[in-house]
């Protein structure tokens, strides 16, 4: 999974059969410490996410198996999910206690 910055979005005015209806969004890949790298990209947003979002996304067969009618469509890149809060700490670092209200898996 990736983070990105949503930057703008894509429009096609031709699309692959079972992709009609996709909203196309222009991504900026981000990496752990919140800074761009590489190009940006386009993906399918599947979470109608919008612009200036912090989104999770997926590449390669599970961006496809993302699309929420046909499973099997060229698409490489998906957004899958909005960030609504995200506590980065440093390496190595965990937090074993839980938050009042919540259940420990067992």
């Amino acid at each position: 999974m990736l983070f990105g910055r949503i930057k703008g979005t894509a429009i096609c005015t031709l699309k692959y059969e079972g992709t009609e209806g996709l909203k196309l969004l222009v991504v900026q890949p981000l990496n752990k410490k919140m800074e761009p790298i590489g190009a940006l990209q386009v993906a399918a947003d599947v979470v109608d996410a919008g612009i200036g979002d912090l989104c999770v996304m997926v590449r390669s067969r599970e961006a496809a198996l993302a699309m929420p009618v046909v499973k099997f469509v060229p698409i490489d890149l998906a957004l899958v999910g909005i960030v609504d809060e995200l506590e980065v700490r440093p390496d190595g670092e965990f937090d074993y206690t839980l938050r009042p209200g919540w259940q420990r898996y067992t």
